[in-house]
């Protein structure tokens, strides 16, 4: 790529600063940019105008970084002989947004989407980390269609607690049971949690915030290696000039989204969060990301072309290590160049990069095979989500990469019943009503009991909460069962190593199957055909409908309300109703605004 170039058709800032059709719209657009020292002579000169999407802030500590990220953004904007812009984006913080930070996700795609289709932008690079921030940011730019690139914040550097790798949100999952157990108490919980976190960045684990960075990679939109750098690492600055560079490339070949991200892109995805043992919220995200970019995405894809692929990431939760080593084995990249040997990943695609997805592995083989096993010697065989269907839900899905040996041999080797387990069901209505009951005796909870928890979709929360990653009542955590099955209409975190069957739709809220489940029923769960089913016959459930849906809090804000009454549901990305019907929208410029 040359250092700068004279475009080949007029930009679409030009519109703003330099319309002879409109000198006294020109003049108002340009007279208070003036305030702050730029120049007319630059915003008239022709050259890009490339906004910098801003998710950095103190209310968002895991994107932070962008804060100073910005400033060789910007250099490499400027080297490349285009204006850069920054402005903020809505913030999402996974750790602390309450109810739930998936009810942002759309908030900020809505916020996204105004910005560029009605402001002087002829590109952006789009600021990611934290796990809502990728999705909401690529749903923005495929609605609108400008040349967009992501560049991420990267993970935190390795987090260690008495000798020992402390992975973000893991650590807490699994110093819950401990405490639980009694084998720590609180000052240990607590510490073992902040010795997680050393540093600048998002979660150093395979949770949902290094998993949407790596298939933003995946899908062709970041440049090749970005996702896994650590933001403390003095290449995550440079990752930033050569994005900022490449911004500017990318609008004068007017390389949009639109070019990049095709079935084939999203396919490569689904087949990369199998091999790096990436987090079960990548499903919602990449089907929402699909349908605001038109591209048809099937619930059953992940069955098909992705149940298959093994899992060659040794990274929590999946595995052992944590995100500095991955990215010192090569990273996505790597795992990437593993699936394209053996005909696994569709080479062909185009990226961000101007070059194909082939052309830009060449060379990315794993340099620590520790960490990222050839394809032919994986961790685990068929690492992907298994799909589930039945009389509990129409969709839903279990990660098959934390499906411990000791849960399958408990629970899926039955002589004569492998992968088939029946079990009591124990049902709850929101995260309160399990933690305020899971340790009563009179709930019979043992190593048979399947719980259930509903009411934590779209609808139901609102917005799908990570809380089906339920842990045993105390006194089996004593006996040393750290997991029971479980089921439920919301999520859990990327960073959990539960074996759970989540993103259950239609939800409870929705009038799905679970709404008719009760305390003591048998469900009987079959691996080998994808079954999911309460047994209980069709005319009790059609008794049950009639006492109506489980009841759900009322909405608290105006944009709850909003939310509830156009979202769909998980399996279909949890997008908002009609939205999707908006593509491509920057080729029509906005009217004038006097």
């Amino acid at each position: 790529m040359t250092d700068s170039h004279s475009p080949q058709r007029r930009l679409r800032s030009q519109d703003w600063f330099d319309n002879p059709d409109h000198i006294d719209m020109a003049a108002l657009y340009l007279e208070r940019f003036m305030n702050y020292g730029i120049t007319p002579e630059e915003l008239r000169s022709g050259k890009p105008i490339i906004g910098i999407a801003q998710s950095g802030s103190d209310l968002t500590p895991c994107n932070r970084v962008h804060v100073e990220l910005a400033k060789r953004v910007r250099d490499g904007i400027r080297d490349a002989g285009g204006i850069p812009i920054e402005f903020p984006t809505h913030p999402i913080f996974e750790n602390c947004k309450r109810p739930t930070a998936a009810l942002d996700r759309n908030l900020a795609y809505l916020g996204l989407v105004e910005i560029l289709y009605g402001y002087p932008l002829d590109g952006v690079v789009l600021t990611t980390g934290c796990d809502k921030t990728t999705p909401s940011a690529i749903m923005a730019a495929s609605t609108v269609d400008i040349p967009a690139i992501v560049l991420s914040g990267g993970p935190m550097l390795d987090g260690w607690h008495e000798g020992e790798l402390a992975g973000s949100g893991t650590v807490i999952w699994r110093m819950r049971r401990k405490y639980a157990a009694g084998e720590i108490d609180r000052e240990e919980f607590l510490q073992a949690a902040l010795d997680s976190a050393p540093s600048v960045g998002h979660c150093n684990t395979m949770g949902t915030a290094s998993t949407m960075n790596a298939l933003a990679e995946a899908l062709g939109l970041s440049l090749t290696g970005c996702g896994a750098i650590p933001a403390a690492y003095r290449e995550r600055g440079q990752m930033a000039y050569r994005t900022g560079r490449r911004a500017v490339e990318i609008v004068f070949e007017d390389l949009k989204p639109s070019d990049i991200l095709t079935r084939e892109a999203f396919l490569n995805a689904i087949r990369t969060n199998s091999a790096i043992g990436g987090s079960t919220n990548a499903q919602p995200h990449l089907a929402a990301m699909a349908k605001h970019a038109g591209v048809e995405l099937h619930p059953d894809d992940w069955q098909v072309h992705g149940f298959d692929i093994p899992l060659l990431a040794n990274v929590q939760p999946a595995g052992v290590y944590l995100g500095e080593r991955y990215h010192r084995a090569g990273g996505t990249p790597a795992i990437m160049w593993e699936l394209l040997q053996v005909g696994k990943l569709d080479g062909n695609c185009r990226t961000v990069t101007g070059r194909t997805m082939a052309e830009n592995l060449e060379g990315r083989q794993a340099r620590d095979r520790e960490v990222i096993k050839p394809f032919a010697e994986p961790l685990k065989e068929r690492a992907g989500f298994l799909v589930l269907k039945g009389n509990l839900f129409d969709f839903a899905i279990m990660k098959m990469s934390v499906v411990s040996e000791d849960f399958r041999r408990r629970y899926l080797q039955e002589p004569g019943h492998e992968g088939v387990f029946e079990g009591r069901a124990v049902v709850f209505d929101g995260s309160e009503d399990y933690h305020k009951r899971i340790n009563e005796p009179e709930l019979g909870i043992d190593e048979n009991t399947i719980l259930v928890i509903r009411g934590a979709g779209p609808i139901g929360w609102p917005g799908s909460a990570e809380v089906v990653n339920m842990q045993p009542p105390d006194h089996l955590l004593k006996r040393g069962i750290r997991s029971l099955p479980t089921i439920g209409d919301g999520r859990q975190s990327g960073t959990a190593d539960s074996p759970s069957i989540l993103n259950a739709s239609p939800e409870s809220a929705a009038g799905g199957g679970l709404a008719w489940l009760r305390s003591g029923d048998i469900i009987r769960i079959d691996f080998n055909v994808g079954r999911c089913d309460m047994l209980v016959d069709d005319a009790e459930i059609e008794r049950r409908k009639g006492e109506g849906i489980p009841p759900v809090p009322a909405d608290a804000t105006p944009w709850q309300q909003i939310y509830r009454r156009t979202v769909t549901q998980l399996s279909d990305g949890a997008v908002l109703e009609g939205a999707t019907e908006f593509r491509r929208i920057a080729k029509n410029p906005p009217r004038h605004n006097h």
